[in-house]
């Protein structure tokens, strides 16, 4: 089997991991809101496998998800914020391999809210202001609780990051990313 086909077989499994969780372990946090533990799968493949992995585990995954559990409802926001929060993921953990753990956990949090507000905050509020007509303050506060949510579920998932990392790379060498 070539590399590339590896890759694509690897990132499917990625996407199906992200919608299980998603779909198995629903702990309610606000509302008629759930973390989105797929966000967990996301974050390991933008760690292990790269930036692109992650991010299409994190961009069709959420609309795997949303069509199975609601159809369109909430969907595109969401998948396009993914398109922000897996680069933004990939590049932090690229960059940050040679430091120290300790110090990738620190750095973490800030980049998770940061690349969270902008995905969550901006890209999605602002693609639903467009779908729903509404104004974009509306849409941002309705979004707040997905905003908080989903940086909690990603800056709680950097442990399980540093603890799978190094597994895959022995799994997946030719898959890693270097």
């Amino acid at each position: 089997m070539s590399v590339n086909t590896k890759k694509i077989a690897l990132t499917a499994v990625g996407i199906a991991l992200f919608v299980v969780l998603s779909l198995c372990l629903q702990v309610p946090v606000f509302e008629n809101y759930y973390l989105c533990l797929g966000y967990v799968a996301m974050a390991v493949y933008c760690c292990s496998f790269g930036t692109l992995s992650g991010t299409l585990v994190g961009f069709f995954g959420v609309i795997l998800y949303c069509l199975v559990i609601s159809g369109l409802r909430g969907m595109p926001g969401w998948a396009l914020g993914n398109l922000v929060i897996g680069p933004a993921l990939g590049l932090f953990f690229r960059f940050a391999r040679p430091m120290k753990p300790w110090l990738r956990l620190l750095l973490g949090v800030p980049v998770i809210v940061a690349a969270c507000a902008l995905g969550i905050l901006v890209v999605k509020s602002e693609t639903e202001c467009l779908l729903y007509l509404q104004p974009f303050l509306v849409r941002a506060g309705k979004n707040m609780s997905a905003f908080i949510a989903d940086a909690a579920v990603l800056i709680l998932s950097l442990p399980v990051c540093e603890a799978v990392d190094r597994p895959a790379r022995r799994m997946f060498p030719e898959l890693v990313r270097k």
